[in-house]
């Protein structure tokens, strides 16, 4: 069986979904949180706390943003997904190299 490695960490952290929709798709799109809510058919206060990064992007709303924006969901999902990992990673560097690779015996 083929071993796959992965890439090593970027330089610098994913940035968060969130962030993407704060500095340059609302911007350009010229809504604001609140009339962009409405547009999503959330709660205002659901989006801040997105654009604020004080919450990811759950499947429901890459749906809604990715339709909204006419990207797609994917995009979405993976930007949340690369910032969790990046997180979880920095969270557990102490943990991961002591956990040792199951062999197939």
């Amino acid at each position: 069986m083929a071993e796959y490695r992965a890439t090593p960490r970027p330089a610098w952290p994913p940035t968060h979904p969130g962030a993407l929709l704060r500095e340059e798709v609302l911007p350009s799109l010229r809504l604001s949180v609140a009339r962009a809510a409405r547009g999503l058919g959330v709660s205002r206060q659901t989006l801040h706390a997105i654009v604020s990064e004080k919450a990811g992007i759950t499947p429901e709303m890459a749906l809604r943003l990715g339709k909204f924006c006419g990207n797609g969901p994917e995009l979405w999902l993976r930007m949340q997904q690369a910032y969790d990992l990046h997180r979880a990673a920095e969270a557990l560097a102490d943990v991961l190299p002591g956990i040792e690779q199951a062999r197939a015996a």
